[in-house]
């Protein structure tokens, strides 16, 4: 059984990804956190296998819980909506196994805590043309948990976005 933490300050998404991780068989969500320093208290009491972050929350904030963390405590995980250099760069640095975005499925979710339990690391295809030679140390990622090439969509995917970042650049059209 993988004992899992959720740290998540939204209420409502709090108990739906709860709600959902427990629907698996193999899975029991053991503590719920509504800021990074509960988390912390949950995953010291607890000793979950995977504690599941959110970046933004109040008093402290996923990537300082996960920085305060000791990695051999349990795996994290980072869920949130941000895919930005600096805060996947702190996340590394921190150790954390994954850096997926909620905007994926549910199904990648649980996919994504089962290979991180098994040793891989996983992180949101949307974050390999923030630093390449993350994805060329680490090549296991969602797209391998969909059954498809990494490597392959991940080139073709940074690739399109590159050339769509340079036309709306060129045309002078906003990217946000």
């Amino acid at each position: 059984m993988i004992r899992i933490v959720i740290a998540e300050d939204q209420g409502l998404l709090l108990e739906t990804i709860s709600s959902l991780l427990n629907l698996e068989e193999d899975m029991e969500v053991v503590g719920k956190a509504s800021n990074g320093e509960e988390a912390l208290t949950l995953v010291g009491r607890l000793k979950p296998d995977v504690c599941i972050m959110d970046l933004e929350m109040p008093e402290k904030d996923g990537l300082e819980a996960a920085e305060a963390l000791n990695p051999s405590e349990c795996k994290i995980i980072i869920l949130t909506t941000f895919a930005k250099a600096g805060y996947f760069e702190r996340a590394l640095k921190a150790n954390v196994k994954g850096y997926l975005l909620k905007d994926g499925t549910s199904n990648e979710l649980v996919c994504s805590i089962r290979s991180i339990m098994d040793g891989n690391r996983i992180y949101a295809n949307e974050l390999s043309d923030l630093d390449s030679s993350y994805y060329e140390r680490d090549t296991k990622g969602l797209a391998q948990i969909a059954g498809r090439n990494c490597n392959q969509q991940r080139n073709t995917y940074g690739m399109v976005r590159h050339y769509i970042s340079t036309i709306m650049d060129k045309m002078k059209l906003p990217t946000g």
